[in-house]
């Protein structure tokens, strides 16, 4: 009985872990998106410091 209760409770940890771990790419993939967007809206070439919208 310790047996399956140990199996469940990893086979329950594990489905967990691949849930965040999905939602993590998700929000990966968005936050490329809008990095992408700020390259494309903002343009390579307006000149200055205040022509870029992160700080490096």
């Amino acid at each position: 009985m310790g047996a399956l209760l140990l199996v469940l409770l990893l086979a329950l940890i594990l489905g967990g872990a691949g849930f965040a771990v999905h939602i993590l790419w998700w929000i990966a993939v968005i936050v490329l998106v809008v990095w992408a967007l700020g390259f494309v809206f903002r343009g390579a070439g307006t000149g200055g410091p205040r022509g870029r919208w992160y700080r490096w």
